[in-house]
């Protein structure tokens, strides 16, 4: 079967039961976005929601990244992030289509590059990440916590 790739242009309840099945498979002490946080995403200028499904319109959502691309004094920006695969999809290309329409979207958005984290455990992420051509930078990532 194909895979198809399209960016969310509404919040239903398809898209928030998919979010809702996928956040934990992504990380564990995520909650996953309410309905107000997707609507957010999804009317957001900066960040595209990709859903992928198997052909078809009855085919549930098997995976989602989202792409968020800005203009900076430095250039237009694109950052992948929390890429999730439904457990039960990996291994079919699901990962590699949403990463490969994602760079599609960056740069006919203006960008020159892609920027991701992957956490080292992610060992196949990771692998088809270099696949497609990112490249391990050298580089210290910092984060900030604020306390709420």
């Amino acid at each position: 079967m194909n895979i198809v790739i399209e960016g969310a242009t509404r919040v239903d309840d398809e898209l928030e039961e998919a979010l809702t099945r996928l956040s934990p498979q992504l990380s564990e002490t995520r909650q996953p976005p309410n309905r107000q946080q997707l609507e957010e995403i999804v009317n957001s200028p900066v960040t595209s929601l990709l859903v992928a499904r198997w052909q078809g319109d009855t085919h549930p959502i098997i995976g989602v990244l989202t792409l968020a691309v800005f203009r900076s004094p430095a250039g237009v920006n694109a950052y992948i992030e929390d890429v999730v695969v439904d457990q039960n999809e990996r291994g079919k290309g699901v990962g590699e289509a949403l990463t490969r329409a994602a760079i599609e979207m960056a740069s006919q958005k203006g960008a020159q590059k892609v920027d991701l984290t992957s956490a080292p455990w992610r060992e196949a992420a990771n692998r088809l990440y270099q696949r497609l051509g990112f490249v391990r930078w050298d580089t210290n990532f910092y984060r900030y916590l604020i306390k709420k």
